[in-house]
């Protein structure tokens, strides 16, 4: 076995692809973005000795004041029945964390969390005091027809879909980066209504623009009377169509589009023959204080899958550093209520 730096976008995604579990987090164009923002990026291959890929993962250099962290979310991609493999590509991640003189590797892995935990802590590392990733996320099975999902979804949820479709709401589909822009003055609303920190535009269109050049990304747009209701950044690679960012306009909060949204990406999904709708961030139905409290209740109305992925865990490379490290998350932790 070797692994090595991976140069093929076309082997990269065929492997990654070729496992139900993969989405979009280790896609060759997600780190294309990163790239693109001018951050240093990982991505490695594992190859038998007939230079067949056994395993993958893509991994961001991070930088922060007090140090830089090697992030991979979503990886890395292989058979975990495998030890050797395992082994060696966490080893491998050790190392690459060192050559891009990191103090830490945080990871967080598409295994679920009843395996990933003992897996991980197996290995030696260390849970993270701040996630990477969503780590509870609402998941749709598409493989069930349209029907069969409006029978599952919740009361209210179907009133506001019938109610949606009578207001005559519309909706447009966009692969254009340029549509991002209005995308970004929404968001800074939302973020202000729900006390969130906004991305820059920047961030928001180079990762649409790197994604839609390839078909895998479409912005959905509901709007009434001309006027736009809500907006949905839809992803969709391998087995997987990602909710991954959404926005709502003042008017959008009192005629709801959002439904309409929904429905028709999974329309879309289907065609393309995704097999699940991954809603991403949800929290705990007892968790009534939380500011995504009412999002996660919207979420939940579809009738998902309640998912927890294996928590971020962390490869300690240089332990003063780290201490560091883990003292101000902690704390960040305890005022985001995260």
């Amino acid at each position: 076995m070797k692994i090595i730096d991976a140069i093929d976008r076309e082997v990269w995604d065929n492997f990654v692809k070729s496992h139900s579990e993969a989405n979009f987090l280790q896609s060759w164009d997600f780190y294309t973005f990163h790239q693109n923002r001018g951050n240093a990026v990982v991505r490695r291959i594992a190859l038998d000795d007939h230079n067949q890929v056994l395993g993958a993962y893509a991994g961001v250099v991070e930088r922060a004041r007090r140090g830089k962290h090697l992030a991979i979310a979503g990886g890395p991609i292989l058979d975990w029945n495998n030890q050797e493999l395992v082994r060696q590509i966490f080893e491998d991640m050790r190392m690459e964390g060192k050559k891009h003189h990191c103090v830490f590797v945080r990871v967080r892995p598409q295994l679920e969390a009843a395996k990933g935990v003992k897996v991980l802590t197996d290995l030696g590392l260390k849970r993270a005091p701040m996630y990477l990733s969503v780590e509870y996320a609402g998941v749709l099975d598409l493989t069930k027809s349209e029907e069969e999902i409006l029978k599952g979804m919740r009361q209210r949820l179907r009133r506001a879909l019938r109610k949606a479709e009578k207001n005559g709401i519309t909706i447009e589909k966009s692969t254009d980066p340029a549509d991002i822009k209005t995308f970004y003055q929404i968001q800074l609303q939302t973020a202000g209504r729900h006390g969130f920190v906004a991305f820059s535009e920047d961030f928001f269109t180079k990762q649409f623009q790197v994604f839609a050049e390839n078909g895998e990304a479409v912005l959905y747009t509901a709007k009434y009377n001309g006027e736009i209701l809500a907006q949905n950044f839809m992803i969709f690679y391998g087995d997987e169509a990602s909710y991954h960012y959404g926005v709502s306009s003042e008017l959008g909060t009192k005629l709801s589009g959002a439904p309409l949204l929904h429905m028709e990406a999974m329309r879309d999904a289907r065609e393309r023959g995704i097999k699940r709708y991954n809603f991403w961030g949800i929290v705990g139905e007892d968790e009534t204080w939380h500011r995504f409290y009412g999002v996660s209740q919207f979420k939940r109305g579809f009738g998902v899958e309640e998912l927890k992925y294996t928590p971020a865990h962390d490869i300690i490379l240089e332990k003063g550093k780290y201490a560091v490290t883990k003292l101000i998350e902690d704390i960040r932790k305890k005022k985001r209520h995260v």
